[in-house]
C-alpha cells in the first residue's frame, strides 16, 4: 500500500543524529545532498523496535557492545540490505526482515553487523568518505564528515539511500573484514546459544548472487561481498561446533511479531486478513487484524481486534500504543489519550510512546502537559521528525516562538532540508536570549545551513 496511506506507524526521512550539536550537523551538510537524491525513510514504531531489541540483546551482549546504546533501526526499503555507519545503530531494510524465514537468520545478520562495530571496521569509514568525495564531488563538507567519523564516540548520521557508486564504496566492506565479521558473528551466536544454522541459510540465500551482474545483485551483496567460500566457512563452523542451541520461544514470538507488524502496514489489508489466520500466537493475529481493519477505516472491528490482543497481554504497552494511534487517527481523542496514558505508565521512558502521548494531548488541547511529554521524548530521541513537528506546534501554542523556530529548524535539518532549516534558525537566534540552550541549538543549525550553501556554490 502506498506509504502516504500507511497509518499507525511513523515513516521518517533518514538522517540519524544522536544530538544536534555543530559536529553532528556538519554530517548533515553532506547527507542533505544524498537525502535529496535518494529519499529514504526510517520506519519508527515502538513495537517493532522493541521486538528487534529483544532479538538483538543476547548478540550485542556477546559482542561486548552496550545493549542500551546500540539500536536496531528499520529502513523503509524493500531490498535485502543491512549496514552500520556508526557505533550506535544497526540499520536493517524492512525487505530483509520480511525475506528471512527464521529468527536465527535475522539474528545472524545482526551478529554480522555487530561484529563490524566490535572489530573496529568503522575506522575505515573516514577513508571511504574521502574516496566518495573524490568520486562524487560532494565538496569540502564531506571532509567535515570524515573528520567527525574519526571522533569514534560521535554518532554520525546515516547515508540516505543505497544507490550510486560513491555510496556503495562508502558502505562497502573488504573481503577480509567480511571474513573477520563472519568469524566473530559465529562466535557471538554460539555464546548466545543461538543456532548458527541461520548464518548458513543466510549465505545459501546469496550463494547464487555472484553469478549475477552487479546491477542485478542485491544491495547486501554489493556492500557485503560474499562468496561460496563464506558459505563453506559457515558450514565448517556448524560442522565443527555442532548445533547445541535449543529452540527459543521468545525469539520465535518477537520475530513473528516484528514481521507481523511490518507486513500489516506495508501490505494490503486484504493480504493481511488472509494471512493473519496462519499466525500461531493469537495476540499477534489480533494485532495484525486490528491494523488491517484500521487501514480499511473500520474502527469498530479494529477496536475489537486490538482489545482482544490486550485481553491476552493486558500489560503490553505496545498494544496500548497501537490502540491509542487507532483511536487518535479516528478522532476519538479522549479515549486515545487514555490508551496512550496506559502505555506510558507501562513504558515511561519509551521516546516513541511518549511522542504519541504528547501528540494525543496536543490534539486534546492540553498543551502544557503535551509539551512536558514531548520534551521528555525529545531528550531521549533526537531522530523523530514527527515529534519535532508536534513540539514546534506546542511551543507556538504557549507563545514560545523562539523555541518553536529552533525545533522547526532542527526538524528540517534532520530531513536534509538545510535551506529551510537556516531560515528558521535565523528566526530562533533573533528571538531567543543569546547563549541560552535553544539559541545554541539554533546556532548549530545555522552553521550547518551556511556550510551547505557554500558547498552547493562550489559544486556549481
Amino acid at each position: 500500500m502506498p506509504i502516504s496511506h500507511v497509518a499507525a506507524m511513523a515513516f521518517e526521512r533518514v538522517s540519524r543524529l544522536a544530538s544536534i550539536p555543530a559536529l553532528m550537523l556538519a554530517a548533515v551538510v553532506w547527507l542533505a545532498a544524498v537525502v535529496q537524491a535518494h529519499a529514504q525513510s526510517l520506519i519508527r514504531d515502538p513495537d517493532i523496535e522493541h521486538g528487534l531489541r529483544e532479538l538483538a540483546f543476547p548478540i550485542l551482549r556477546a559482542a561486548g557492545l552496550n545493549t542500551n546504546r546500540v539500536q536496531i533501526l528499520v529502513i523503509n526499503d524493500n531490498t535485502f540490505n543491512a549496514f552500520v555507519i556508526d557505533y550506535n545503530a544497526i540499520y536493517v531494510n524492512y525487505g530483509l526482515i520480511l525475506s528471512v524465514e527464521s529468527p536465527e537468520m535475522l539474528q545472524a545478520v545482526i551478529a554480522h553487523e555487530a561484529a563490524h562495530i566490535a572489530n573496529g571496521h568503522l575506522a575505515r569509514r573516514a577513508e571511504n568518505l574521502k574516496a566518495a568525495q573524490r568520486n562524487a564531488g560532494f565538496g569540502t563538507a564531506l571532509a567535515l564528515l570524515a573528520a567527525a567519523a574519526g571522533g569514534g564516540e560521535a554518532a554520525l548520521g546515516i547515508a540516505a539511500g543505497t544507490q550510486g557508486a560513491a555510496l556503495r564504496s562508502f558502505l562497502g566492506h573488504t573481503r577480509a573484514e567480511e571474513a573477520s565479521a563472519d568469524r566473530s558473528a559465529a562466535s557471538y551466536l554460539r555464546w548466545a546459544q543461538i543456532s548458527p544454522s541461520g548464518m548458513v541459510e543466510l549465505h545459501r540465500k546469496f550463494a547464487g548472487q555472484e553469478l549475477l551482474s552487479v546491477a542485478n545483485q542485491d544491495p547486501y551483496m554489493r556492500s557485503h561481498p560474499t562468496s561460496r567460500d563464506r558459505l563453506r566457512a559457515a558450514e565448517a563452523f556448524l560442522d565443527e561446533f555442532g548445533d547445541k542451541a535449543v529452540r527459543n520461544p521468545s525469539a520465535d514470538y518477537w520475530f513473528a511479531r516484528v514481521k507481523g507488524k511490518l507486513s500489516a502496514f506495508l501490505r494490503s489489508p486484504s493480504w493481511t486478513l488472509r494471512r493473519a489466520k496462519e499466525e500461531t500466537d493469537r495476540d499477534i493475529r489480533m494485532m495484525r487484524e486490528a491494523s488491517a481493519h484500521h487501514q480499511n477505516r473500520d474502527l469498530s472491528r479494529a477496536r475489537a481486534a486490538i482489545d482482544e490482543a490486550l485481553a491476552i497481554r493486558p500489560n503490553d504497552p505496545y498494544y496500548y500504543e497501537l490502540k491509542g494511534q487507532i483511536l487518535l487517527e479516528n478522532r476519538q481523542i479522549s479515549k486515545a489519550v487514555q490508551a496512550y496514558q496506559s502505555a506510558v505508565e507501562m513504558a515511561p521512558n519509551n521516546a516513541l510512546i511518549l511522542a504519541g502521548y504528547g501528540r494525543a494531548l496536543l490534539a486534546q488541547g492540553n498543551t502544557d502537559q503535551a509539551l512536558t511529554a514531548l520534551e521528555k521524548a525529545r531528550s531521549r530521541d533526537f531522530r523523530n521528525a514527527r515529534l519535532m513537528q508536534d513540539l514546534g506546534i506546542a511551543y507556538a501554542k504557549v507563545g514560545n516562538n523562539g523555541m518553536a523556530s529552533t525545533v522547526t529548524a532542527e526538524r528540517y535539518a534532520l530531513q536534509g532540508r538545510l535551506d529551510d532549516a537556516g531560515i528558521h534558525a535565523k528566526r530562533a537566534v533573533a528571538r531567543l536570549p543569546e547563549g541560552s540552550p535553544g539559541w545554541q541549538r539554533a546556532q548549530d543549525v545555522l552553521i550547518a545551513s551556511e556550510r551547505f550553501k557554500k558547498s552547493k556554490r562550489k559544486r556549481k
